[in-house]
């Protein structure tokens, strides 16, 4: 799977085909199925949901849906943390790396969760998701480098942000 510019998948040229995707947020959306990614463990807290899309809802690239497939109701806004934090790096242990089918990280895609606090838009550093771009295996790590936080500040929201956020 190549990625783009924005650190999403680029369309398999019609080698796979499209899934579509139903979301409470846009509706029935078709998904290139390069962009399904498996998650054998499911995310902390969603085990049972082991199957989700990455969803760019616009041209700039910073935040992506990652949209479960099973329940459309299930999404989480995510993005790639070296936007934001450029010397983050999460470490990946070696069975982690043989249950993702990787043996370097340089065929990987880090995102981590964005969430809203108060009037901060903070991002999950200590559970990073960890995406194998060849087999679309993915992971959501728990680290315990204490130089992440749950709540690292990405964004202080204005006045008019707080009204459309």
């Amino acid at each position: 799977m190549e990625w783009d510019a924005e650190g999403m998948p680029e369309p398999n040229e019609g080698l796979l085909s499209d899934m579509k995707v139903q979301t409470t947020r846009f509706g029935s959306v078709e998904v290139d199925d390069s962009r399904i990614l498996e998650f054998p463990s499911g995310l902390l807290g969603f085990s049972s949901y082991k199957q989700y899309a990455m969803l760019q809802p616009d041209n700039d690239g910073l935040f992506f849906w990652l949209q479960s497939t099973e329940a459309p109701e299930l999404a989480f806004v995510v993005t790639d943390p070296a936007t934001w934090v450029p010397e983050y790096q999460a470490t990946v242990r070696r069975e982690q790396m043989e249950e993702l089918g990787i043996t370097n990280l340089e065929t990987t895609q880090t995102f981590v969760i964005v969430n809203k606090y108060d009037q901060t838009l903070t991002v999950n550093l200590q559970g990073p998701i960890i995406v194998n771009l060849a087999n679309h295996r993915s992971m959501q790590l728990v680290l315990s480098d204490k130089r992440w936080t749950t709540r690292h500040e990405i964004v202080r929201l204005t006045s008019q942000e707080r009204i459309t956020a």
